[in-house]
């Protein structure tokens, strides 16, 4: 069995990549008001700050910050995972269980990053906001809905033309070629 070793940092920020069980569904984004609620009913019991994110039809991206003195993000992800589980299953929304009976909506394990510096920072928060161009949803970042780039324009801190159109900037944005 492999070993995952996660850096838990006091107070620490974090870049995740958080998956649905099933790569080929839409239920993230059909259901974006209760991950949405999720995410504050978590907030509520369990404060951080949520620097970006984009919520994709299968997976999202959250750039994370926790409290000075903290450093359960997993703790975080368990409950906004059953936040969610429980208002979809509220609502009658029909998922599919494991041999074990348990819920087959989110892949178990998550990609998480600790953020090192501010290029960091700007990279995984660049990267984030492109990826739905980069999935082939939108053809600009300002086209898809679910992204934290629409605060990011509002504060100034980005021009809503960021990143221009798919094709002038080759679709890579924020990878290693």
């Amino acid at each position: 069995m492999v070993l995952y070793r996660r850096n838990f940092l006091p107070g620490g920020t974090y870049f995740f990549t958080v998956t649905h069980f099933d790569r080929r569904s839409n239920l993230l984004i059909e259901n974006v008001d209760a991950l949405r609620n999720a995410f504050r009913a978590t907030r509520r019991q369990r404060p951080f700050e949520i620097d970006a994110i984009v919520i994709l039809p299968d997976h999202l991206h959250v750039v994370m910050t926790l409290p000075s003195d903290d450093a359960d993000f997993a703790g975080r992800w368990r409950r906004i995972k059953g936040h969610f589980s429980s208002a979809l299953l509220r609502e009658g929304v029909e998922i599919a269980r494991h041999s074990n009976g348990e819920l087959a909506l989110w892949q178990r394990r998550y990609w998480e990053h600790t953020i090192r510096d501010e290029a960091d920072f700007a990279r995984h928060i660049d990267y984030a906001h492109f990826n739905p161009v980069k999935h082939g949803y939108v053809r600009r970042v300002r086209d898809w809905p679910h992204s934290s780039f629409h605060r990011y324009v509002r504060s100034g801190m980005l021009a809503e033309d960021w990143a221009g159109e798919v094709g002038e900037s080759g679709g890579a944005f924020g990878e290693r070629a």
